[in-house]
């Protein structure tokens, strides 16, 4: 059982549900597995993502693709999402939370047998396109549902999605192993791609039975009586649905369309974008250009034996694990942006560091390096921006948030992806290493000189006024 009040509440307004759920300490039994259910859908995203990852090089010889193909289709994902982020937190704001997120399982399932059957590249090209745009969507929308699920003082365990992605990676680079064990040769990569569809089905499947609607965005859209229903279902409330104040019901039902997404970079909502874009940016391209060819690094680290180097991916993404899931208590002891400063400074050093050393230190000290490069990236900026984002807005606009965020954050993930590979064909992966330190030293200042912290802020963001169709700032 939750800390539900004991009378009965009454509910107006989204300001009215999200003060209710803000009075819970803490999220227990089944209100805390549909948390978790929801934070699952990042899972599949991280699992799709990195599916062509382990098999990389065996794509590659297979398909006898050019380097420019392979960063393409690496990049494709995220550059695809560009555009898909952006209309997810369209479609959410209208739509709702939970249509576009099963729809999105069914995408992910379709592009990962497109690609797992793909013999030549544009059939590989298609299958990951459709990643891309369920990646886009679903990263967008769960963010923005977790956000709104979650309490005021728990805020910080948004940031468990760092955690999620990192298990995801592991847990795609085992799979991967036992693949291997069953001599598949060259079609490796498929078998890896493959396994994201059923993950994809799966996970359809529970979110179909389990999830509950946000009663916030609903009750943003006036509609106070389903509210009240996902309150019960979800925490037990003992609520009902009141009239709407006078005045606000016609404003609470108006959509929310792109053409609103002007008043996110309009008064105290502007720093908060700028630095919730910054460090997804950031964070993007340095984990993407690093962390994601870590099976490539691994290789160069400890020669070419496929087992020895996977083994060695799945120590560092082991680390990233375990960071992942300390950034929600660093996010709740030092704030966000802090956290992320301090992730930053390190993450700078390691890469300068491992980049002027290249092959040359002992492989203790070798390998040490990118496993401080992880910890700190995924305790730190790794999964700030998207968390930042997701709390920075009101209801009806929280998805247009986190949509354009993650547009232009997913700017980085593609530079990242598509740069690196080029980088490290024509200056070798130190001198490109020693060049990606300079991402985290923009974050680092980007986070200096922006002071938005939304995990401290007493605002209720949904008495805001955001001056939608209107010249009005809001405050902080």
């Amino acid at each position: 059982m939750n800390d539900a009040p004991s009378s009965t509440a009454v509910i107006r307004n989204a300001g009215d549900v999200a003060g209710l759920i803000d009075t819970l300490k803490a999220l227990r039994g089944r209100t805390n597995w549909i948390w978790f259910l929801a934070l699952a859908g990042l899972f599949l995203d991280a699992y799709s993502n990195a599916a062509l990852g382990a098999g990389l090089s065996t794509m590659v010889d297979q398909l006898e693709l050019s380097p420019t193909q392979v960063s393409v289709l690496t990049a494709m994902a995220p550059a695809i999402a560009i555009v898909s982020n952006p209309f997810g937190g369209w479609l959410a704001a209208r739509i709702g939370r939970l249509k576009p997120l099963l729809l999105t399982k069914v995408v992910f399932g379709l592009g990962a047998v497109l690609t797992a059957v793909g013999s030549d590249f544009l059939t590989v090209f298609a299958g990951r396109a459709l990643v891309g745009i369920a990646y886009g969507i679903d990263f967008a929308v769960a963010m923005a549902l977790l956000a709104e699920y979650t309490p005021a003082r728990l805020k910080g365990r948004l940031n468990f999605w760092q955690g999620v992605w990192y298990t995801a990676t592991t847990t795609n680079l085992a799979l991967t192993l036992l693949f291997y064990s069953f001599d598949v040769g060259a079609d490796i990569w498929r078998w890896s791609v493959a396994s994201s569809a059923v993950f994809a089905v799966a996970l359809l499947l529970l979110q179909l039975g389990f999830l509950v609607e946000s009663p916030t965005w609903l009750a943003s859209k006036g509609r106070l009586t389903e509210a009240a229903a996902s309150l019960r279902k979800m925490y037990g409330f003992d609520v009902r649905a009141g009239e709407p104040e006078t005045g606000e019901a016609a404003e609470a039902r108006r959509q929310v369309g792109f053409k609103d997404m002007g008043v996110l970079f309009r008064g105290s909502y502007l720093p908060r974008t700028v630095l919730s874009t910054m460090i997804s940016l950031t964070q993007g391209m340095q984990y993407f250009a690093v962390g994601w060819y870590l099976p490539v690094i691994s290789l160069e680290l400890f020669g070419e034996q496929f087992e020895k180097a996977t083994l060695g991916s799945m120590m560092f993404n082991a680390v990233g694990i375990v960071g992942g899931c300390l950034s929600a208590y660093f996010g709740r002891r030092m704030g966000l942006r802090v956290s992320s400063m301090s992730g930053y400074a390190v993450v700078f050093v390691a890469l300068l560091v491992m980049g002027a050393t290249f092959k040359e230190l002992p492989i203790f000290f070798a390998a040490l390096l990118p496993v401080l490069f992880i910890f700190f990236h995924s305790a730190g900026p790794g999964p700030n921006g998207k968390s930042i984002a997701a709390l920075s807005y009101r209801s009806d606009i929280r998805t247009l948030g986190t949509g354009v965020t993650g547009m232009l954050g997913s700017f980085g993930s593609v530079a990242g992806l598509y740069l690196f590979p080029q980088l490290e064909s024509g200056l070798g992966i130190g001198t490109s290493l020693m060049l990606l330190s300079a991402v985290p030293l923009v974050g680092f200042v980007t986070c200096l000189v922006i002071k938005w912290e939304p995990t401290r802020t007493t605002i209720n963001l949904e008495e805001e006024a955001v001056g939608l169709g209107r010249r009005q700032t809001v405050s902080v």
